[in-house]
């Protein structure tokens, strides 16, 4: 067993094809299927099963899935420690964000970072809160950014920046004349929501909660895992919901949604790290500019700052 069957492995094990894991990993088919096949011969053991065109993990595969990620977790640790000993003059940096701050904030800190650290790669891949969590859990991120809050005792958590929320409508809504005055009137929405696991879905319903509303007494009109896909649904007249001020900033501004006036609480982004992992010291310098941003209140960017 190499460390490149292995790369190989969990690339086809976490997507399922091996197309996708060929060009992820920018192999040919053939080789990527030639490694599968000769893991699996020489152990005697079937790691995918073929369903039609579907490939899916077997047992052993979901075994194995856990054992490969550390192990190619701990080698990229290895590699990172040779290549700090040249400095910040090379190296990689990967960072996980959930997407506001993927999408509205992290693009512009990453600018002022290359700009500083032109030899360090950076990599940054989205998801929710919860999936940007288990990343750093599982080691497969040096850094992630958060809008959430995570209960997991192995990550230590770094506030780095201030976002507000807002509560928006479709400008036909009755609420772009008179805001929601009870908690009849906040359960009768119609409401469109992110996803469960997200953290604008989360801060919502803590500040339902706080105000004698449980979430599940809400009209739910749609639900979707994109802040794009929400802000769109506004637009068209689907219904309100409440998001981060960088996402529909633009559209308030242009009148294509309306702006309720009812006071929501400001949200930190936040670094997660994993306490039990050194941090690079790419991750470090990461984290330092960051913060500097945030002390000396600079205007980051290619992205709007939060009114």
């Amino acid at each position: 067993m190499t460390l490149e069957q292995l790369r190989i492995f969990v690339a086809v094990a976490e997507r399922e094809h091996l197309t996708k894991a060929a060009q992820a990993l920018n192999l040919t088919q053939s080789a990527t299927s030639a490694a599968i096949a000769t893991l699996e011969a020489n152990h005697a053991t079937k790691l995918f099963d073929r369903i039609g065109r579907r490939i899916m993990l077997t047992e052993a595969g979901r075994l194995l899935l856990v054992e490969a990620r550390a192990v190619l977790a701990q080698v990229a640790v290895a590699e990172q420690v040779l290549v700090d000993l040249s400095g910040l003059a090379r190296g990689r940096l990967s960072l996980a964000g959930s997407q506001t701050v993927g999408n509205y904030w992290l693009p512009g800190v990453i600018e002022r970072f290359r700009t500083a650290y032109p030899g360090i790669e950076v990599r940054l891949e989205i998801g929710n809160t919860g999936e940007v969590a288990a990343r750093v859990h599982q080691g497969t991120a040096d850094l992630g950014i958060i809008e959430g809050e995570v209960d997991d005792a192995v990550l230590a958590a770094v506030p780095l920046a201030e976002d507000e929320m807002v509560l928006v409508a479709p400008v036909v809504h009755p609420w772009a004349w008179r805001a929601p005055r009870s908690a009849q009137e906040l359960r009768a929405g119609p409401w469109v929501l992110r996803e469960p696991g997200s953290g604008t879905r989360a801060i919502f319903e803590a500040y339902l909660s706080r105000h004698g509303v449980r979430p599940s007494e809400l009209r739910l009109a749609l639900e979707y895992p994109s802040n794009e896909a929400i802000r769109a649904a506004v637009e068209a007249g689907s219904g309100a919901t409440v998001i981060s001020r960088r996402v529909v900033d633009r559209a308030i501004r242009t009148g294509t949604m309306a702006l309720i006036d009812m006071p929501l609480p400001s949200r930190q982004f936040i670094a997660l790290r994993h306490r039990e992992r050194s941090v690079t010291r790419a991750a470090q310098a990461f984290l330092d500019l960051a913060l500097r941003l945030r002390e000396e209140a600079d205007v980051i960017p290619g992205v709007a700052p939060a009114p």
